[in-house]
């Protein structure tokens, strides 16, 4: 059964461009649906994958969430012989940049790649990881059409063809792992959720909700795509997930502005959706 806000709102979207959104439950299938999976360019969203196969690594005892490596600038390009620098102008974390050629736990790297959606720290986390681990990962969420082939900014693989791509269907499959200590230990996932609620950038869902509304997410963006998708924990009821994944001409404001309208459709239908 859809509910009539957010009803109301799909058919409001612009003519052009694909959005995709999933809302409902922690469990279950979603109560509202709308292209949920259509792919798109998943920009930070794989950051999520990411950081639970690190702390699934840890949970195996194949990779030390403390161990110290060095901040440093120059990364193996998945294309063979490829190497590849990241541009700091386009980070917005800046934090682990400062802390160039000093050393750092991964555990903070997975921290920053959430909190403040560091790139630099997001690739430096994945050098320790590995995409295979990624690729397990995101087959044990049961996120079909989700891949993660490559690091940021790795524009000889882009040009190979390698993209990381996400669903709303999967990133809300995402959430649901997390919340169902499924994907990862009790504990590890707790942590994860932690950390996702402790994003600074707040843009997108957080916009459309009561302020201070607690919301433990992941958001992503570059030119033409916006995406956020996260847990919603409404002080009267139970939480619900919402995730909007947006690929269309609009600017980075208009796309902003389109996924807090759909938190805002949301919270009315909060119940329901719950």
């Amino acid at each position: 059964m859809t509910t009539p806000t957010l009803t109301s709102y799909l058919e409001s979207l612009p003519d052009e461009g694909d959005f995709s959104m999933w809302a409902g439950p922690l469990q279950g299938p979603p109560v509202v649906e709308h292209n949920a999976q259509v792919r798109h360019y998943a920009a930070s969203t794989m950051k999520v994958a990411l950081v639970i196969a690190a702390y699934r690594s840890a949970d195996a005892r194949t990779l030390d969430l403390d161990k110290a490596v060095t901040v440093h600038n120059d990364f193996a390009s998945v294309v063979p012989g490829e190497r590849f620098s990241m541009d700091r102008t386009e980070d917005s974390d800046d934090q682990t940049w400062q802390r160039m050629g000093q050393d750092v736990a991964l555990r903070w790297l997975a921290s920053r790649a959430i909190v403040r959606s560091g790139n630099l720290a997001a690739n430096l986390l994945l050098d320790a990881v590995g995409l295979p681990a990624v690729a397990e990962t995101l087959q044990v969420i049961g996120a079909k059409n989700s891949v993660v082939t490559r690091g940021i900014e790795d524009s000889a693989g882009r040009l190979a063809g390698n993209h990381n791509l996400v669903t709303a269907e999967d990133l809300a499959l995402t959430l649901q792992g997390l919340t169902a200590h499924r994907v990862a230990a009790h504990e590890s996932c707790n942590e994860i959720l932690a950390i996702l609620a402790a994003q600074q950038i707040n843009d997108a869902i957080p916009a459309g909700l009561p302020p201070g509304t607690r919301v433990a997410h992941k958001s992503g963006w570059v030119d033409g795509v916006s995406h956020d998708a996260g847990i919603i924990y409404p002080g009267d009821g139970s939480p619900y997930i919402l995730a909007v994944c947006t690929t269309s001409k609009l600017d980075e404001q208009q796309g902003l502005e389109l996924i807090a309208n759909a938190a805002r459709a949301s919270w009315i239908d909060r119940q329901a959706l719950a």
